[in-house]
């Protein structure tokens, strides 16, 4: 049968993936560092996903496809959920409940030298808790609670040697990365975070490079599906190490 139907431009797509979030059937994944559509018929044609592509990739086209199957769309859903595994955060509790070291949610003294402004001083060590990766932070962790949040993607504390004292300090933190992680349950954890933990502030750091931007949009998307007026600010950092915006 002859139906509207989802085409993406791989020559155009640089796998940001900011599409995936936008297509609530998850018919869009990433791979092999392009977003593509899983099957013809988990796609129902309506386009959600077009006005988010920074790129122009994605179009819509009348051609001959499976139809549009929604019993699939469900369990291919569930799959997605379940592929996230036992170690997904929790959004009831601050731990997880694979008991992993790295998810156990604790509190961290920053340096004595974090307030030191002096010209030439050593860098301190700005962190307040843990863990910082996204994907294991619970929404219900207590130093998210009333906190000025710092999004940052991967590369950015490695690429702009001063992170802490000029960033990092006085924030919560939370990494992800736009291009290589599943943004999907990013975004909603982060939506989540915005909804219950009474975040003040945001402010989303990202690299220069067109992949890395998706994370500002990813936050964007959070903050509206929350319903939370968030002041949202942006920086970013040059392959360089400077911050040029």
């Amino acid at each position: 049968m002859k139906r509207k139907i989802v085409v993406i431009d791989e020559e155009k797509c640089n796998g940001c993936g900011v599409c995936v979030p936008a297509c609530h059937e998850g018919a869009i994944q990433i791979m092999d560092g392009k977003a593509r559509l899983v099957a013809d018929k988990l796609c129902d044609g309506l386009g959600d996903c077009l006005g988010e592509c920074p790129e122009g990739a994605i179009t819509i086209e009348e051609r001959s496809a499976d139809p549009y199957d929604e019993e699939a769309v469900q369990k291919h859903l569930e799959k997605i959920k379940g592929e996230a595994g036992p170690c997904s955060a929790s959004s009831t509790g601050d731990n997880l409940p694979c008991g992993c070291p790295s998810s156990q949610v604790k509190t961290i003294t920053p340096d004595r030298e974090a307030g030191d402004e002096r010209e030439g001083s050593a860098s301190p060590n700005c962190l307040g808790h843990w863990p910082v990766q996204l994907t294991l932070v619970p929404p219900q962790a207590k130093f998210l609670q009333g906190a000025d949040l710092l999004i940052t993607a991967d590369c950015a504390p490695f690429a702009f040697g001063d992170f802490h004292r000029t960033l990092l300090k006085g924030k919560a933190v939370v990494i992800a990365c736009p291009k290589l992680d599943d943004v999907q349950p990013h975004l909603e954890k982060l939506a989540e975070i915005f909804k219950t933990a009474d975040i003040k502030s945001a402010n989303v750091v990202y690299m220069e490079v067109p992949c890395c931007s998706a994370l500002k949009r990813i936050v964007e998307m959070a903050i509206d599906y929350s319903g939370k007026n968030i002041p949202l600010k942006e920086t970013v950092i040059s392959t360089s190490g400077q911050i040029i915006s």
